[in-house]
C-alpha cells in the first residue's frame, strides 16, 4: 500500500523540506533561488500553489490513513502576498475543517523574518487508497 505522505519527484523538484507530518499540523522550509524564479527574477507563483497544495494534502491524507483513505484537493486559493527571489521560506499546514468527505486547510509561507509571503487554502476530499 502507498505512503499517504510520501512525496514525489514534482514536490521534490521545489525543494520542500518537511520537518513534521501529522493530521493536525505539517511543516517544514524551503530554500527559493533562481530554479525557481520566473523570467523577471521573483519566484514563479506556481511554486507558491505547489506547496501549498503539498503541504495540504499530506497533512489530510495523514488524518485520513488509518482509514484506508487519502485526501485530494479540489480547490486551492493561493494568495501571493510579497515579491520573493532568494531566501528561506517557513511553511507551517494546519486544518480548518476536518470532516468524514471533506476537509479544509490553511497553507501559510513566511520567510525569515516573520513576514508573510503567500498562504493558501485547500479544500480536500477524502477517498479511498487504491486497492483499498
Amino acid at each position: 500500500m502507498t505512503d499517504p505522505t510520501a512525496t514525489s519527484a514534482f514536490v521534490d523538484a521545489t525543494g520542500l523540506e518537511l520537518t513534521e507530518v501529522t493530521g493536525t499540523r505539517v511543516a517544514g522550509q524551503v530554500e527559493v533561488g533562481p530554479q525557481h524564479h520566473t523570467p523577471w527574477g521573483v519566484v514563479h507563483g506556481g511554486v507558491y500553489c505547489t506547496i501549498v497544495e503539498s503541504a495540504a494534502s499530506l497533512g489530510a491524507s495523514a488524518a485520513v490513513a488509518d482509514r484506508g483513505q487519502f485526501s485530494v484537493g479540489v480547490s486551492n486559493s493561493t494568495d501571493f502576498l510579497r515579491p520573493m527571489t532568494a531566501g528561506r521560506l517557513d511553511v507551517v499546514a494546519e486544518p480548518v475543517q476536518q470532516g468524514k468527505t471533506l476537509q479544509l486547510w490553511l497553507v501559510t509561507m513566511t520567510r525569515e523574518d516573520g513576514k508573510l509571503v503567500a498562504r493558501g487554502q485547500v479544500r480536500l476530499q477524502n477517498v479511498p487508497l487504491p486497492g483499498a
